[in-house]
C-alpha cells in the first residue's frame, strides 16, 4: 500500500464521485495537462520569433563587450539609461507574486488558487531577465565580482545585490514548494503521457511525496512561513532600489517618498503584468476558462484600481513638493517633464498609464475581460514610461549644467536618445521573460492542480451539496490524498 495525491481513473471510490461532482478531479488535470502539450505550430513560430530576437540581442551586446558603453547613448551625464529602466521594471513587475501569491494566501482569499502559479512563475522569470540588466549596464561586467570583494556595507549598490539575490532565492524557493504535490501527481500519471526525461525530472521534484498527513503538515507550515517572510523580502527589495536614486543628491531623486513610491509603483505594475498573463494563457488554452474566470479578472481588477489611486496620489505628492519648493534645478527638471524635452513620456504615462486605466477600472461597462486586459496593457506602457522619466530627466539636468561655447550665457540643453544597441538588448531581455514563461508553463503546471481541486468541494459545499470528507485534506487545507494499492 501506498499514499497517492493520484487517483486511478477507473476507480469507483466515493472520493471520486464526490470529487467529480465538485468540478472533477480529472477535469483539473487535464486541463492543466492541456497547456502542457507539445507544441503547436503557432506556439513553435512564437518560440522561432523570440529566439531570433534574443538572437539579436545578444549580438548587440557582444557588439557593445567589443567596444565598451561608447556603444550606447550613454556618457559623462547620463550615466544611467535603459539598461537601468528595463532593471526597475523587472524588479517592478516581480512584485506579481508577492502580492497574489503571498498576501492573497494570507489573507485567505480562495479566489487567488487558480491563478497563485501564474503569479509566482512571474516574480521568478522577471528577477532572473531583472537582475542581469545591472551586467549589462556596466562597461567592465568581468569585475561585477569586485561589488562583493570591494563592496562598502554604506553603499546602496551592494545593498541592492544582496537583496535581489535574497528576493530571487526565496522567491525559487516559495515556487517550488506548491509545486511538490503537482509533481507527485505528474510522477504517477501513464507513463505514455511523459518523456522518460520528464517523468524522472518529476520525480525528482516530487521529492517522494506521497501525500501523508505528516508531509501535509509539513508542507503547509513551509508554505505559511515563506509567505510570511517574502513579504517584507519583496518590500526591501523595491525600497533599497528606490534608495540607490533618493540617496543621491540629485533633483528629482533626492526624496523621502521614494521607497513607499516604489513599492507602491511595483505592486501596481505587478498586478497589470499578472492580468495580461492571465488574458494570454485563457486566450491560448480556453481549457483554463473554467478556472480562470472574469469573476477572478474583476477581482483582480478591483485591487489594480485601489492600487492605481494610491500611486496616483503618490505622484501628485511628488511633483507637488518638488513645484512648491520652486528650487532652480527642481524647476529645471518640472520645466522639461510638463513642457519641455520629456513631456511626451511625461504626459503619455500620466494619461494612459495612470488616468485612463482608473477611468476604465471604474466604469461598470469597461470591466470587461477586454476592458480589464486592455487597461493592464496601458499600464504596463506607462509604467515603463515612468521608469523613464525618473531616471532619464534628472540625469539631464545636473547641478552645473555644460554652457554653450557659443552663448557663454545660456546652458546647453542635454538629452540621451538610445542607441539601436541599446533598444536590441531591451527587445532581447522582454523576448527573454516571454520565452521563459512559455518554457514554464510547458514544463511544469501553470494552474496548481492540488489548490484548485481542493477549492472545488469548498464551492460545492456553499451549494448545498457535501463534499468528501477528509481528515489529511481539512488539516493541510489542499489536494484530498487517497490511499490505494
Amino acid at each position: 500500500m501506498r499514499s497517492t495525491l493520484l487517483p486511478a481513473p477507473s476507480t469507483g471510490s466515493a472520493h471520486n464521485a464526490s470529487a467529480q461532482r465538485a468540478g472533477g478531479d480529472d477535469d483539473v488535470l487535464n486541463d492543466v495537462l492541456a497547456t502542457m502539450a507539445p507544441m503547436g505550430g503557432g506556439q513553435k513560430l512564437a518560440v522561432v520569433i523570440l529566439l531570433a530576437i534574443i538572437g539579436w540581442g545578444l549580438f548587440a551586446y557582444i557588439h557593445q563587450l567589443r567596444i565598451g558603453l561608447a556603444a550606447t547613448a550613454m556618457s559623462n551625464y547620463f550615466s544611467w539609461g535603459v539598461y537601468i529602466i528595463n532593471f526597475v521594471f523587472f524588479i517592478g513587475i516581480s512584485h506579481a507574486g508577492t502580492l497574489v501569491s503571498a498576501i492573497l494566501r494570507v489573507t485567505g482569499a480562495e479566489w487567488r488558487r487558480p491563478i497563485t502559479r501564474m503569479a509566482e512563475g512571474i516574480t521568478v522569470m522577471a528577477l532572473m531577465i531583472g537582475g542581469p540588466m545591472v551586467i549589462v549596464d556596466m562597461g567592465r561586467p568581468d569585475r561585477i565580482w569586485h561589488l562583493i570583494t570591494y563592496g562598502r556595507l554604506s553603499s546602496p549598490i551592494l545593498w541592492d545585490l544582496c537583496s535581489v539575490t535574497t528576493y530571487l532565492t526565496g522567491s525559487l524557493l516559495y515556487l517550488y514548494l506548491p509545486l511538490i504535490p503537482d509533481m507527485a501527481i505528474l510522477r504517477d500519471y501513464p507513463a505514455a503521457h511523459f518523456a522518460p526525461w520528464r517523468r524522472w525530472l518529476y520525480s525528482k521534484l516530487s521529492l517522494g511525496w506521497t501525500g501523508t498527513p505528516m508531509q501535509w503538515r509539513r508542507l503547509e507550515l513551509a508554505i505559511s512561513v515563506m509567505a510570511l517572510v517574502i513579504i517584507p523580502v519583496a518590500i526591501s527589495v523595491h525600497t533599497v532600489v528606490s534608495w540607490i536614486f533618493s540617496m543621491t543628491l540629485r533633483a528629482g531623486w533626492h526624496s523621502t517618498i521614494f521607497g513607499p513610491y516604489f513599492v507602491v509603483g511595483a505592486i501596481f505594475s505587478g498586478i497589470a503584468a499578472l492580468l495580461t498573463a492571465m488574458t494570454v494563457f485563457v486566450g491560448i488554452f480556453p481549457t483554463l476558462r473554467r478556472h480562470v474566470t472574469l469573476d477572478v479578472f474583476k477581482k483582480l481588477a478591483s485591487l489594480l484600481l485601489a492600487v492605481n489611486l494610491i500611486y496616483i496620489y503618490f505622484t501628485v505628492a511628488e511633483y507637488l513638493t518638488m513645484g512648491y519648493m520652486s528650487q532652480s534645478v527642481d524647476r529645471r527638471v518640472l520645466d522639461t517633464l510638463f513642457g519641455g524635452a520629456y513631456a511626451v513620456q511625461f504626459w503619455l504615462m500620466a494619461v494612459i498609464g495612470l488616468f485612463i486605466p482608473a477611468i476604465m477600472l471604474s466604469l461598470k461597462w469597461t470591466r470587461t475581460l477586454w476592458g480589464i486586459t486592455t487597461a493592464s496593457l496601458l499600464i504596463n506602457i506607462g509604467m515603463w514610461l515612468k521608469r523613464y522619466v525618473i531616471v532619464v530627466p534628472t540625469l539631464g539636468s545636473p547641478f552645473m549644467p555644460p554652457v554653450d561655447p557659443l552663448h557663454p550665457g545660456q546652458a546647453v540643453v542635454l538629452s540621451y536618445v538610445p542607441t539601436w544597441v541599446e533598444w536590441s538588448i531591451t527587445a532581447g531581455a522582454f523576448a527573454g521573460f516571454c520565452l521563459l514563461y512559455l518554457l514554464f508553463c510547458k514544463l511544469f503546471p501553470i494552474v496548481s492542480i492540488w489548490e484548485v481541486r481542493h477549492a472545488a468541494p469548498e464551492r460545492t459545499a456553499r451549494h448545498g451539496e457535501t463534499a468528501a470528507a477528509n481528515p489529511a485534506a481539512n488539516l493541510a487545507g489542499g489536494a484530498m490524498p487517497e490511499v490505494r494499492s
